[in-house]
């Protein structure tokens, strides 16, 4: 129990000092294990079981929001393929090369010994990429989906490589997995009586770990892989993105045990410490060719960027390869300790380049060839508010329900702005006027400013990341009309108002006043129907309120 309290203090500190000189924590965590390591002291054993759990949990949630459809789209496993097969030749080449030059971890290897250590550095890590995502809220944004169905088909790969390296191939039993489809259907008319409480996030566990990593490894396929499938198989239900979030702080606290774990590999010497440094100089190269991939695929250049950024990192997959290799002969175990520091400064700049936020991708887009409009993805094509007077961008429960309370109660033209295809099939179907579009794209907003109309902008997007993305944006395309933004804490409410915000709402606050509105209308007033609203929740002066008009609000991911 000592040990585990000095790994607890260690990491919550350079956490900490991570997060004090603006860096993710997770560089701290990163810098923890190598701490650990150097003070010399003893392994706690349930560690690594820890990193397990927050991995695959972390590809079950992944499963939960995946549309499996993404994986069949060109710009998915055509990139994947074309840049696995690349990434090869070049690094192969390119370590050959150092190896010539006299690179000491490289000379004297072999062509087949390079090749793999080249194949070990064409994975990015899903961890790391989905974790940078989730805590900008973009996962759902086209870039964030087509890097996760980059790493989903990168993934696949690994299984097969493991298998074929292995010598063991699947149980014949493996066949009878295709009957997880109809037990999940059973399973999800259970998960319907669980309620909203710890059952539910118990279910989710549950599925993730038992018919999920058990019942995969059991019949010799990656357990990771049955936790991502259990998690596609479960996505249709209407709680699978309330399950997500109900499980997303037990993720990421045993995620914590991952990045510590990373570190624990061992420490460098001088030449291994060289030859990560080198790794780590490739990186731009990784991410340029994904750029260019992207962009072949007629995805904006903005977005081919965003993709290209967050994938630029080596994976902890590369760490397995590099066991396959030691295990075999074909690598020194020397080579474990590289691949690991190699991930881990990976990861360190990887999180210092995407931290730089999305105007520095849209300086960097602006000084690249244009393209032509008509031929870029229709995802691609920027959408049109018309002659809208007020923007609301996000779609889920609260931009439904601003929606609905601002075109019925106070007739304004409102268009609701969201980029997940389905969600807004669903809205549009229910006669709402919604068009797809990301409101972290500066070219979004140079749009709307071409639009008089457009006076109102209404940030209801959950994450307070993407609403402050969306704001610089606004920002910079010279929106000169009124902002409104919903936030769920107070810190939040006031860093918004010291940023401009006209309007910074706290949605708790407004479940109040809603709850205050319908008890006001069942109750008579002495004094009349009017009600002074408080300043502090961003609304001001004296207002008539009516019955709520906001209807039946759709269960969806925001809050």
């Amino acid at each position: 129990m000592t040990v585990a309290a000095i790994y607890l203090v260690i990491a919550f500190g350079l956490g900490g000092l991570a997060m004090a000189v603006r860096l993710p924590p997770l560089v701290g965590f990163l810098a923890a294990g190598f701490v650990i390591n150097a003070l010399d002291i003893d392994e706690v054993p349930q560690l690594q079981l820890l990193a397990d759990l927050g991995v695959t949990l972390l590809l079950f949630a992944i499963g939960l929001k995946l549309d499996v459809r993404i994986l069949l789209r060109r710009e998915v496993w055509l990139t994947t393929s074309i840049h696995l097969v690349v990434s090869i030749v070049l690094g192969t080449s390119v370590l050959w090369l150092a190896a010539i030059a006299g690179m000491s971890m490289l000379s004297g290897a072999s062509p087949t010994t390079i090749a793999l250590i080249a194949f070990a550095m064409s994975f990015s890590s899903t961890v790391f990429v989905v974790k940078v995502l989730e805590e900008r809220g973009e996962s759902h944004a086209l870039y964030g989906r087509v890097a996760i169905g980059v790493l989903v088909m990168q993934d696949i790969v690994a299984v097969v490589f493991l298998t074929v390296t292995s010598g063991m191939w699947p149980s014949p039993w493996a066949v009878t997995l295709v009957l997880l489809w109809p037990l999940t259907r059973i399973l999800r008319r259970v998960w319907s009586g669980l309620g909203h409480g710890e059952m539910q996030s118990l279910f989710g566990i549950v599925m993730a770990l038992v018919p999920g990593y058990a019942l995969f490894s059991a019949l010799g396929l990656k357990g990771d892989l049955g936790a991502l499938v259990i998690g596609v198989l479960l996505a249709s239900h209407p709680a699978s993105s309330e399950l997500s979030r109900s499980l997303f702080h037990i993720k990421e606290l045993l995620l914590v045990g991952f990045f510590v774990s990373i570190g624990l590999s061992g420490l460098p010497d001088v030449p291994a410490l060289v030859v990560a440094l080198f790794m780590v100089l490739l990186l731009p190269l990784k991410s340029a060719l994904y750029l260019a991939l992207f962009a072949m695929m007629k995805l904006r250049y903005r977005t081919a960027l965003l993709a290209g950024l967050s994938l630029m990192n080596y994976s902890e997959f590369g760490l397995i390869v590099v066991s396959v290799g030691v295990t075999t002969g074909l690598l020194a175990p020397a080579w474990l300790v590289e691949m690991s520091i190699a991930v881990a400064l990976s990861f360190v700049v990887s999180a210092l380049v995407n931290g730089r936020g999305h105007l520095m991708v849209e300086k960097l887009a602006s000084r690249l060839p244009e393209q032509d409009e008509q031929s870029l993805h229709p995802e691609e094509r920027s959408g049109d508010a018309g002659d809208a007077e007020v923007v609301v961008i996000g779609m889920g429960r609260v931009g439904f329900a601003a929606y609905q309370r601002l075109t019925d109660h106070y007739r304004l033209d409102v268009v609701g702005v969201d980029y997940d295809g389905p969600r807004i099939r669903r809205l549009a179907d229910q006669g709402l006027r919604v068009i797809e579009g990301d409101a972290t794209d500066l070219d979004f907003w140079n749009q709307l400013r071409h639009s008089e109309s457009v006076r109102i902008a209404v940030l209801a997007m959950p994450r307070h990341g993407a609403n402050v993305t969306a704001l610089a944006c606004l920002r910079e395309s010279g929106f000169s009309g009124t902002v409104a933004a919903v936030a769920r804490y107070d810190d939040e409410v006031q860093w918004a108002k010291e940023h401009g915000v006209d309007i910074a709402f706290n949605v708790y606050a407004g479940a109040g006043l809603e709850l205050a509105d319908q008890v006001g209308t069942t109750t008579p007033d002495p004094v009349g129907d009017e009600l002074e609203l408080e300043p502090e929740l961003g609304i001001s002066g004296t207002e008539k309120l009516p019955r709520s008009t906001t209807g039946q609000v759709p269960r969806e991911e925001q809050p």
